[in-house]
């Protein structure tokens, strides 16, 4: 039961509260750019919780123990749509500057006899809208991580079919992800610990240095894309240290979306065979892992093998040097006696394969691709 003298403030409160309403939205204006700048729906928006949190200060002073549980309710009478206009910060002074107002005019409204209580109830209750608001903008976060890791979840899904159908790519901006753009793919071991921690950490540090990332584990590996305004290979070196033990590959250049998806398909069959070249640096290029991937049976992988010897099998002294050397001799003066030309004329040929392939017939990694280059080839 209300007392006659809170009933009759009450009363006098609830007749002033359209007054204090239309106040309270122009002191927002007076005081806040942004709260000038917002469309006029949005405004409106803003003066529906305006007018009920007034009700709730009165409802409040009513009694505090019923209206406790009440407010939420302020936000209620705002579209959801409200929370992705205005921020929580912006919140917060837009509930500072309404307790300004508010606990000067509502106990002048009140009457001297009554303006402590009503004070009070002011202070009191915007304590609870604070808390109120919070909670809103949490479960709102709360909501939009979980719904952008289930898109992140099923757009790399997506980008890892090679094949990926268009409107994946275009869900990839709803992502963050920048309008067109390429980048890294990277695949290595997920992180050792905690997976989840592990890639909070990995997400922290690309924030850093100005890289967006999409994340997605692929059976027991964890595949990264990465866009920044860097190198490749400047982005693969910060973000390596981020996975677990083992190789970790970096795919082909992806220059805009569309070739994400063959990037993501030929990282992940670089990382399958890693293990077959233990000296591997970390990370590793795909393309540096071509006799493995080769061996293992891909396709695109001995085609290109092919391809890069396509200019030397076209000239047979080129060709017919590469194969003696490589196949049969150890030495340019081998080579040089097996072919019966002098070892400058081997030295020259080579250094030509060399120029032609971007492979040095010296080095035993480069020898390895260019020998099986050759018998892939034959076949």
């Amino acid at each position: 039961m209300v007392a006659p003298s809170r009933a009759a403030t009450v009363r006098r409160l609830e007749r002033a509260s359209g007054t204090l309403a239309t106040a309270v939205t122009a002191h927002l204006d007076d005081r806040l750019e942004w709260f000038r700048d917002l469309p006029a729906g949005e405004r409106s928006w803003v003066g529906l919780i305006a007018q009920a949190g007034i009700a709730g200060v009165i409802a409040w002073y009513r009694d505090p123990v019923a209206a406790r549980a009440s407010a939420l309710d302020v936000f209620s009478s705002a579209p959801r749509e409200l929370a992705g206009a205005i921020t929580l910060e912006q919140t917060v002074e837009m509930v500072r500057c309404t307790v300004d107002l508010l606990e000067q005019a509502l106990p002048e409204v009140a009457g001297p006899d009554a303006a402590e209580g009503v004070r009070d109830a002011v202070l009191s209750y915007s304590r609870e809208i604070a808390f109120a608001a919070a909670e809103i903008y949490a479960r709102a976060a709360e909501a939009r991580g979980a719904w952008d890791a289930r898109l992140e979840a099923l757009v790399m899904e997506g980008l890892l079919r090679e094949e990926a159908d268009p409107t994946v790519l275009a869900r990839v901006g709803a992502l963050g992800w920048p309008s067109g753009a390429g980048g890294a793919v990277l695949v290595g071991p997920p992180p050792d610990a905690d997976t989840a921690a592990g890639l909070q950490v990995m997400r922290r540090a690309a924030e850093h240095h100005g890289i967006t990332l999409l994340t997605a584990l692929h059976g027991e590996a964890l595949v990264v894309l990465a866009a920044s305004r860097g190198e490749d290979e400047r982005t693969a070196r910060l973000l390596s240290p981020h996975f677990g033990a083992g190789p970790v590959v970096i795919g082909p250049r992806a220059d805009d979306t569309s070739d994400i998806p063959v990037s993501c398909a030929t990282a992940v069959s670089a990382y399958a065979v890693a293990r077959g070249w233990p000296d591997a640096p970390r990370p590793v290029a795909a393309d540096d892992l071509l006799p493995e991937r080769a061996l293992a049976g891909e396709a695109r992988a001995r085609d290109q093998l092919i391809a890069e010897l396509e200019a030397v099998l076209a000239d047979p002294d080129l060709r017919q040097t590469l194969e003696v050397h490589l196949e049969r001799r150890t030495s340019l003066e081998g080579t040089a006696r097996a072919l019966f030309v002098h070892p400058n004329t081997v030295r020259y040929r080579l250094k030509r394969v060399e120029a032609l392939t971007g492979r040095s017939p010296g080095d035993p990694r480069d020898a390895l691709a260019l020998r099986l280059g050759l018998i892939l080839a034959r076949l």
